[in-house]
């Protein structure tokens, strides 16, 4: 069970990862990330080399997805609700609902939407390519809960990011950093008869969302 995944919504801010969020208890987590090149290939290559050619433009156009699957709980949630926080515990059908009706509304209803998504996973390297403090690398556990995100580590020009100039977002150091932001593509879930856990699916997207 993938337990350390968290969904935020657009009225989440600061770094209380428990308060705007909404717990998962994921049995799988897929990360599908598609890269678009034109292509087109090059009439007449293979004349004179007897091997056709093709050729590909990079233009850096990539669609990133996460999909999850897992059950859904009873489960307590801080929400920021008339500008107090306020702790409720919800029913496994209440927070489907509260998640459909998130991917339902529109990116400006801050207490329904969902913007962010969090999946802390083992780190062993920093964003400095060094190894983290009090780190055994025979032992998965000591590494650090970070945000699983797309950065890569070094500031522009250095590290991973050789050839990169600007450098958007730094690789996560704590597990409170950034993690995924986009929206949510599908979600569903299956209401079984007796049973007081859910099962669901969710399809996120990295995205920048306007508005």
């Amino acid at each position: 069970m993938v337990s350390q995944v968290y969904l935020k919504t657009q009225q989440f801010s600061g770094t209380d990862s428990t308060l705007n969020t909404i717990p998962l208890k994921c049995t799988s987590v897929g990360v599908t990330v598609t890269k678009t090149i034109p292509s087109m290939p090059i009439p007449l290559s293979a004349l004179f080399s007897g091997e056709s050619e093709t050729l590909a433009l990079d233009l850096g156009m990539t669609n990133k997805s996460i999909a999850l699957q897992g059950i859904i709980t009873d489960t307590s949630i801080s929400r920021t609700i008339d500008g107090e926080t306020n702790t409720k515990t919800f029913t496994a059908h209440e927070v489907a609902q509260i998640i459909a009706s998130g991917v339902d509304a529109m990116s400006i209803a801050k207490n329904q939407a969902f913007s962010e998504l969090v999946i802390l996973i083992p780190s062993f390297v920093d964003s400095n390519y060094a190894t983290r403090s009090s780190v055994n690398t025979d032992d998965r556990s000591s590494g650090t809960l970070v945000p699983l995100t797309f950065h890569s580590r070094g500031v522009a020009g250095k590290k991973e990011n050789e050839g990169v100039s600007i450098v958007r977002n730094e690789f996560p150091d704590l597990s409170t950093d950034t993690g995924l932001v986009g929206f949510i593509r599908t979600f569903g879930f299956n209401i079984e008869s007796e049973a007081t856990e859910i099962t669901f699916n969710l399809e996120f997207e990295v995205a920048r969302t306007f508005p």
